[in-house]
C-alpha cells in the first residue's frame, strides 16, 4: 500500500476548469461591425437577460490597438447636447435621453490626431455614462467590457427583442475579423 503523498503524486493533474468571467456569466455579447461605414471601428453591445445593454468598444477597434495612446474623453456630442447632462430618476426613467442606433455617445480622441466616435447601437433610453474614463482614460484600453465601458443604454421594452436585429453573434464577429485579416494580408 502506497502512502496517499506517492499516489497523488503519480496521478495526471486534472485540469482546473476555466471559470467563465462575470461578463461572460450574465452578458451575451452583440457586436456592430464597421459602425457609421467606418473600417474597424466595431462596437460591442453587452446584453443582460433584463434587457438592460452595457455599451464597449470591440476588441478589433482602433483605439484598442497597440501605439494608441488617448488623449481625452467627451460626452460633449454637439454645442447644445451633453451625455454628463442626462439626468434620470424614478421607476419610469424620467429625463433619460432618447437615443437612436446611430446616436454618438462620446468621441474619443487620440495622441496621434484620430478621433473616434462611439455611437449607441441600440435604441433606447440612455440610464448612465462612464465618468471614470474621462479621468482615467487608460481604463477604456485596459478594461473595456468591464471598468472601461462606454455607457449603459435601456431598449424599450416592446423593442428589447428586436434590438439584436442587424447586430452580430460572437461567432459572426469573428468571422468578419478573419475575412477583415486575410483581406489585407492578401492585398500587402
Amino acid at each position: 500500500v502506497a502512502a496517499p503523498g506517492v499516489a497523488m503524486a503519480t496521478e495526471p493533474e486534472a485540469a482546473e476548469p476555466e471559470v467563465p468571467s462575470l461578463v461572460d456569466r450574465y452578458f451575451t455579447r452583440w457586436y456592430k461591425a464597421d459602425v457609421k461605414g467606418k473600417p474597424c471601428e466595431d462596437h460591442c453591445i453587452l446584453q443582460h437577460s433584463n434587457r438592460i445593454c452595457v455599451i464597449t468598444l470591440a476588441g478589433s477597434h482602433p483605439v484598442l490597438q497597440s501605439g494608441k495612446t488617448i488623449k481625452s474623453i467627451s460626452y460633449q456630442i454637439s454645442n447644445n447636447c451633453s451625455r454628463l447632462q442626462n439626468k434620470v430618476s424614478g421607476k419610469f426613467k424620467r429625463g433619460a435621453q432618447f437615443l437612436t442606433e446611430l446616436a454618438p455617445l462620446c468621441k474619443i480622441y487620440c495622441s496621434d490626431g484620430e478621433e473616434y466616435t462611439v455611437s449607441s447601437c441600440v435604441r433606447g433610453r440612455l440610464m448612465e455614462v462612464n465618468e471614470n474614463i474621462l479621468h482615467k482614460p487608460s481604463i477604456l484600453q485596459e478594461k473595456p467590457s468591464t471598468e472601461g465601458y462606454i455607457a449603459v443604454v435601456l431598449p424599450k421594452f416592446e423593442e428589447s427583442k428586436s434590438i439584436t436585429e442587424g447586430l452580430l453573434t460572437q461567432k459572426e464577429y469573428e468571422e468578419v475579423v478573419v475575412k477583415r485579416i486575410n483581406a489585407t494580408t492578401a492585398t500587402a
